[in-house]
């Protein structure tokens, strides 16, 4: 092979801006946290604890819903304030919210389960560690000097 033929095969690997990355990360954890919820359904005596009015160990009451509501809305959310916040404002938001994620799915893991929650629970993690990583790598800017 010549190099001129490499050159002119050669993929173009667009740079992704931070903000995009870190929307799309929190997208594809929110996708995970659904799924895992959905599927979850399907496990036996499942659906009959939820008419029962149980949410896992707990009662189904007004306040864990509107709990649950809240852990399941700040991903939603974080798609698009990712887009939006100010970088230095962004960064702390994604650091901070990456790290509680992370703590939720330890804390909602550790008690066992399937293999499906299992999984998806560690691609969750995974997902939560890269917008954490991607906050605190934030690009720098390049100091402006004077441009003769």
């Amino acid at each position: 092979m010549n190099s001129k033929h490499n050159t002119a095969s050669a993929l173009d690997d667009a740079k992704i801006d931070v903000k995009i990355k870190l929307s799309a990360l929190w997208a594809s954890v929110m996708f995970c946290y659904i799924y895992g919820d959905i599927f979850g359904f399907f496990k036996p005596g499942r659906l009959q604890a939820v008419l029962a009015g149980r949410m896992g160990p707990f009662q189904t009451t007004q306040g864990a819903l509107l709990s649950a509501a809240i852990v399941m809305a700040i991903p939603a959310v974080m798609v698009f304030l990712s887009l939006v916040l100010t970088p230095r404002l962004n960064r702390w938001a994604n650091i901070v919210l990456g790290i509680l994620y992370i703590l939720i799915m330890l804390a909602t893991m550790l008690p066992g389960g399937w293999m499906f929650y299992l999984f998806l629970g560690t691609v969750e993690i995974a997902l939560s560690v890269l917008i954490v990583w991607h906050a605190w790598s934030w690009p720098r800017q390049a100091p402006q000097g004077n441009q003769s």
